[in-house]
């Protein structure tokens, strides 16, 4: 039996979840094609995953409804350090520092666990009566027609609605469905990604270590706790993933260095091939792209679930506006408008990450030395720090409503 809803959201990510939350908030009727079991999406345990929200994400959050029940188990983002490092070396004394008191907006971003963002969503989702949760779901064929798009699902039937929109990953089946292929490239570089409990307190403090295998993030957890993203070769990074937790931790520590006490594990450990990923489009016919299903791009800045939370409010943005005005929400004068706003930015952010990895994965004394120079002269220009703070807590450029904390 076919059932009709305004627009049909495949994949229930974090991305697709907040999607459905907004777009339920601006008036429409949201399918959440979600193909994961729903006691698998709402485990209590800590895993070890943890996500950087950039302040406008947090506002997102806060107007969706979502930050009272998020905001104590959130630790603020006060400081970040980055500098070049060498294992058994700890961090190059040229650093950058970037510091929350150089703005006015408060913390630059917040640190918050995937199970606490995970259920708040789902918690959300579930009090929605705009929103029909389909967990344990598959789309396996699409369809567009003058009025309509239509999806087949794995377990019998179908749903129809004005937009479909993917958010169903970097290998996207929307965009494959609708013959949107893809730009991009393997880094041969694979994240190894964990959380640490350590001694001493971390102050808020994120740390970026510029390895000569690649970048190894340091983020603060809430209490003595940290999350890791680390970057090695693949080879390297699938000979330490196989490593028993003790010769693990014996590998990473003289990478992390001594500045927080002893470390262990506190979590599960994972690891995630690296790559870039771009859509060679966003839209299509009745049909939008949204975060990773649209743009791929290295953790290096920690941004990728910022970039498809700023997708998700501007189309919302698009859309609302649209429907006030009367229009077919899935015509292709409304998604180019989408297209138009987002597409520049993700792609810039994508090649500016891009460009970073090439030039600090790599131990060449010269490019070492001009990055160390460099990294220290964003220090003695405080009006180019502070731009770059704003930039890195969402802060610039055409922001959506909903990431400047206003409704739609």
């Amino acid at each position: 039996m076919e059932t009709v809803d305004d627009i049909l959201i495949v994949g229930g990510g974090l991305n697709g979840c907040s999607l459905a939350l907004a777009l339920a908030g601006a008036g429409f009727r949201v399918a959440l094609i979600d193909s994961q079991r729903a006691e698998q999406a709402s485990a209590d345990g800590f895993d070890g995953r943890s996500y950087a929200l950039a302040l406008a994400s947090q506002r997102m959050l806060a107007v969706l409804g979502l930050w009272p029940g998020i905001a104590a188990k959130a630790q603020p983002i006060l400081q970040i350090k980055a500098s070049d490092g060498h294992a058994n070396a700890g961090p190059s004394p040229l650093h950058l520092v970037f510091d929350h008191a150089e703005i006015e907006e408060g913390p630059m971003g917040f640190m918050v666990e995937d199970r606490h963002l995970r259920r708040a969503l789902l918690a959300a989702i579930a009090a929605t009566p705009a929103i029909r949760h389909l967990p344990g779901e598959t789309v396996v064929r699409q369809g567009a027609a003058a009025a309509w798009i239509t999806v087949d699902l794995a377990l019998g039937g179908s749903a129809r609605g004005r937009l479909l929109v993917g958010c169903d990953g970097r290998a996207s089946g929307t965009a494959a469905r609708a013959g949107i292929g893809r730009t991009g490239w393997p880094y041969h570089q694979t994240a190894l990604v964990c959380a640490v409990a350590h001694d001493l307190p971390h102050h808020g403090t994120a740390h970026q270590f510029f390895m000569p295998a690649g970048p190894l993030a340091i983020l603060p957890l809430t209490g003595n706790r940290s999350s890791i993203v680390w970057t090695e070769s693949d080879a390297q990074a699938q000979a330490i993933q196989a490593m028993s937790d003790a010769d693990y931790l014996a590998v990473l520590r003289p990478r992390f260095g001594e500045f927080l006490g002893r470390i262990s594990l506190a979590g599960a450990r994972y690891c995630y091939p690296l790559g870039l990923s771009l859509a060679n489009a966003m839209t299509g016919a009745r049909l939008a792209l949204v975060g990773d299903a649209a743009h791929g791009i290295h953790p290096l800045a920690g941004q990728g679930l910022n970039l498809g939370l700023r997708d998700s409010a501007a189309l919302t943005e698009v859309l609302a506006v649209a429907a006030r005005r009367g229009e077919d929400i899935g015509a292709a004068a409304v998604l180019a408008r989408y297209q138009g706003w987002r597409r520049f930015d993700a792609a810039a952010l994508a090649l500016a990450t891009d460009g970073f990895n090439r030039l600090f994965s790599n131990d060449n004394p010269l490019l070492r030395a001009g990055r160390d120079l460099g990294l220290g002269l964003v220090n003695t220009w405080p009006t180019l720090r502070r731009g770059l703070i704003r930039e890195a807590a969402g802060l610039t450029g055409d922001v959506p409503r909903l990431m400047q904390g206003k409704a739609v």
